[in-house]
């Protein structure tokens, strides 16, 4: 996934081209199932081993990789960090920030993204709403869009059925929400790191997995469309060399245009080797303990009472 060249420039006409060279025999048309030419310079097609071979040893060609599947890797965490509620804001400096969130989706009418009380998008803002059937953004949730290469999902739409891109993008850029509580447990209030910043998002995963052809799409778009910064909270089981991570090679590219990318470290560890994001143009995020503890009652059969103390609602 090279650079975009600058000048006039046809990235698929050129991708063809290329393809062409490697398989003889049939049209680049046919066998290539993406192209990337927003941001960065790159294509999906379907090859054969030895065609992905020879097109990986042609000169101007940076890396040729298999596209796999990817996995997805709170009320109190901004208090237990130290960012406090009363803590001095400017919103009309916030409200013009873009959180791109790359994940499964979003729950739009969530009260975390309601849009009473913001503007209009920053005119920085060149996205667009593409989140399918019966979804709808507004002046907080500004863009969506989604992305099913292997076409495997019926119905397809930028909607979170899963709960993990609702909860992530809720705890970068969420509205504040009083009261809340997970049936009755852990209430308090709820609130992003930036409550007043806009949400773009782009789902690249489902019920299988994170394709690496969606996940490269998504960055692409991203980039083009004017986000400030994203959160990746999806990954592999072990890093890989960066040439052949998607992440890598799309936060790379956003880099490259002033985006930072903050992605979780992954669910692995606390043993060591076990974070997958390791490239240094990415803000690496993991977990270390918390302060919760969530108090309940359980009654057995014959009346006898035990008080449950942990940190998580399972």
């Amino acid at each position: 996934m090279g650079s975009l060249p600058k000048n006039n420039y046809s990235p698929l006409e050129h991708q063809q081209s290329i393809l062409q060279e490697v398989v003889e025999n049939s049209l680049p048309s046919e066998l290539i199932t993406r192209s990337f030419k927003r941001s960065f310079n790159g294509f999906a097609a379907k090859l054969s081993v030895k065609e992905s071979q020879k097109l990986a040893s042609m000169e101007g060609v940076v890396s040729v990789f298999p596209s796999k599947k990817y996995e997805l890797h709170t009320t109190r965490s901004w208090d237990f960090m130290g960012l406090k509620e009363n803590v001095k804001r400017v919103p009309k400096i916030e409200s013009d920030v873009i959180v791109g969130v790359i994940d499964s989706g979003i729950w739009p009418e969530a009260e975390s993204f309601a849009g009473d009380g913001f503007g209009p998008p920053p005119k920085k803002w060149k996205g667009a709403c593409v989140g399918g059937k019966n979804f709808t953004c507004n002046n907080k949730l500004i863009g969506a869009r989604f992305y099913d290469s292997k076409g495997l999902n019926s119905g397809v739409s930028a909607r979170d059925t899963q709960g993990h891109g609702t909860h992530t993008a809720s705890t970068a850029a969420g509205n504040q929400v009083t009261n809340v509580s997970f049936f009755g447990l852990a209430q308090g209030n709820a609130r992003g790191a930036v409550p007043s910043a806009r949400i773009a998002v782009y789902k690249v995963c489902w019920e299988e997995g994170c394709d690496a052809q969606d996940i490269l799409s998504a960055f692409d778009d991203a980039i083009s469309d004017g986000v400030d910064i994203l959160s990746v909270s999806l990954g592999g089981e072990k890093s890989d060399d960066y040439s052949i991570d998607p992440i890598a090679i799309g936060a790379f590219h956003a880099m490259q245009n002033g985006i930072l990318t903050s992605q979780s470290a992954g669910n692995n560890g606390p043993e060591p080797g076990s974070v997958s994001s390791i490239a240094p143009w990415i803000l690496s995020v993991a977990a270390s303990n918390t302060d919760r503890k969530i108090i309940d009652k359980v009654i057995l059969g014959d009346n006898t009472t035990l008080v449950v103390r942990m940190t998580r609602c399972i």
